[in-house]
């Protein structure tokens, strides 16, 4: 039972979201079926966002209880954690403060220091991006001089001094390049990767249904 419940929920709300979509959710019991699922979705993902903070907690205090290696930086996350969580889910009819609105504790601590971060967080895969295209872009050969001269071209395309650049030799040279490479090119790649990761998704939804995927049960 432990193992075929799992397997026989997981068929029926596959095979429900599948077939449902063939009908119209406002004229037929499918339809409806398939809102009230994807509403449970809703709610299993907000208890699921609520145990990864329960996780995260349990786990970093026991890093600090135990005055482990780096316990600091666990102690700092765990003080992140409830500072930006408590104020945010204390009700506006308190204090301004409250909530997650403009002026509040959490939009202050978004704006100032999690935006901040991330921007940091960004401009270190940005720096790790460009050591990676330098390396990738020699012209080592036919394949990877065609790259170079694709990247280069896209690149000044994107920028405005690139543009104008581009318009010293043809003023369609931007719209040719807009056509032919990002339109043409780039989409065609981008199409094969799409249906590729589309075969994917669906070759794995039709193991988890059938019962030959069972990692969600914490086994193989």
């Amino acid at each position: 039972m432990r193992r075929t419940v799992p397997v026989v929920i997981a068929f029926l709300s596959g095979f429900v979201m599948l077939v449902s979509f063939f009908f119209n959710p406002d004229r037929s019991i499918l339809g409806r079926i398939e809102s009230e699922v994807l509403s449970w979705v809703s709610i299993v993902a907000g208890f699921s966002m609520l145990l990864g903070v329960v996780s995260i907690v349990g786990v970093n205090w026991r890093v600090v209880r135990d005055r482990r290696e780096g316990w600091g930086y666990k102690a700092i996350t765990l003080v992140a954690v409830f500072v930006m969580a408590i104020p945010a889910m204390l009700p506006v009819s308190w204090s301004p403060l409250f909530g997650d609105g403009s002026g509040s504790i959490y939009d202050w601590l978004f704006q100032n220091l999690s935006a901040t971060m991330m921007g940091t967080m960004f401009a270190m895969l940005a720096f790790y991006i460009a050591s990676a295209a330098y390396r990738a872009f020699r012209a080592r050969n036919a394949e990877a001089t065609i790259l170079l001269l694709t990247a280069i071209l896209v690149m000044l395309w994107r920028i405005p001094m690139g543009e104008a650049f581009l318009r010293l030799f043809s003023d369609k040279l931007p719209d040719i390049i807009n056509t032919y490479v990002m339109n043409g090119v780039n989409l065609a790649v981008q199409r094969g990767i799409i249906i590729g990761a589309a075969l994917g998704a669906a070759s794995m939804s039709l193991r988890i249904m059938l019962g030959i995927e069972r990692t969600y049960m914490g086994r193989g």
